[in-house]
Order: structure tokens, then sequence, then C-alpha cells
């Protein structure tokens, strides 16, 4: 059974995913908060596998109560999908910098928000094209970071440095491994290995490590 929490400042809109949730077999809404330091509190309380996290909350805003929930050691396991209604770079960003695992607009179907917990629940990243369109943009385009390569990122093959950037593109892994004219199991193996290298707590933050150190360039 997968575990969620929901917070979102609007009581309907909490309803409405409660619901939702609540009516699939393998998932489970174990908490409510309608703002943000609630929504550290019952992370805290329930550990939770996902929590579902509005941006824009009373309190702490939804990147601070993410940071400071991925930032406790006994919250490791829990996983933070961000809500919004806004797909702006700045929010995609930090929203991955301070943690998420995935980044999710709330007019998306209820198919696509279900499919997404479960993706992220089983250790995916949630990115869909458009999202890692904006990523691009944001790093490589518009705002040129500092580049801040990981200290670890020497460690990686030549094969998982490929693997991760194409990752970063947002190719899924029988996607990489296509392109690599390797296997899907493969793939994912590199993948694996570069985010247990990096320290990476999933693919998401991989997808960030690339990024900032220039890779995509």
């Amino acid at each position: 059974m997968t575990t969620v929490v929901i917070a979102d400042d609007q009581d309907l809109i909490r309803l409405g995913l409660r619901t939702l949730i609540d009516g699939e077999d393998d998932l489970e809404c174990v908490g409510e908060a309608a703002d943000g330091l609630a929504a550290v509190a019952v992370a805290a309380h329930t550990r939770p596998d996902i929590v579902l996290m509005d941006i824009r909350m009373p309190g702490i805003d939804g990147l601070e109560a993410t940071r400071r929930i991925t930032a406790d050691p006994l919250l490791v396991a829990t996983r933070i999908i961000v809500l919004t209604t806004f797909e702006r770079d700045e929010y995609i960003f930090d929203a991955l910098r301070h943690g998420a695992s995935g980044f999710l607009l709330k007019d998306s179907r209820p198919a696509e928000l279900l499919r997404a917990v479960r993706t992220v629940a089983d250790g995916g990243a949630l990115m869909s094209p458009s999202v890692t369109r904006t990523l691009v943009r944001e790093f490589v385009t518009l705002r040129p970071r500092t580049r801040v390569p990981h200290p670890r990122l020497s460690t990686l093959t030549g094969r998982e440095r490929e693997t991760v950037v194409l990752a970063a593109h947002g190719l899924a892994n029988d996607e990489i491994g296509e392109r690599l004219r390797i296997s899907t199991a493969t793939a994912r193996t590199h993948i694996s290995r570069a985010m247990i290298k990096l320290g990476a707590r999933d693919r998401a933050q991989l997808v960030v490590f690339v990024y900032q150190a220039g890779l995509m360039d």
C-alpha cells in the first residue's frame, strides 16, 4: 500500500485529491495539511511514501516545506510531487533543487495524477517532456548558472555519463537503451549506479546534478 499526504490550502482540492487517492486499492491518504508548516508536521508524524505538495500556501510555502521534509533523515524514503497551477521556470527548478521528485500541473487529468503517484513511489522521476524542455531552457538558454560539478562526477564511467545525460533530456530507460543500443535493463543499471555514485535520492535529483555540472552544453 502506497501512503499519501495531501498538502493544499484549498479545502475543495484536498477533498478531491483524497477521494481520488482513497478510491484506489493500492493507495491510501494518511493525512492532510492546509499550510506548509502543517505539511512538514503531518509528514513527520505519518512518514508517507508520497506527499502531494501545493506551492502557494500560508505560513511557509510548498518549496520550503519540501526542503524541510527532504532534509529530515527520518523521511528519507518520502517522495514529494509538487502540484501547482503555474508552469514557471523558477518553480520547476526550485522544486527539483529542494528535493522534489516530480512536478505536476493541477489541471492534469486524474489518471495522470494517479500514474504520477505510482511512478514516483516506484522510484521514478516525474518530468514530462514540456517540463524537461523548460529545465533545458532554464539552465542552458535563459539564465546560465555558475557551473557546480558534483565532486564525485569523475567516478562515472563514460557510458554512465551518456546515460544520465539522455535521462536529463527526458528519455525513459527503454528510449535510452534504443539510443545507445543497449537493453532497457542495462540502461536502468547505468542510471542506478550513477545515482549511487553521486548520492542522488532519485532520478530527478540526478537530472539536477547533470544540469548543474554543465553536461547539457
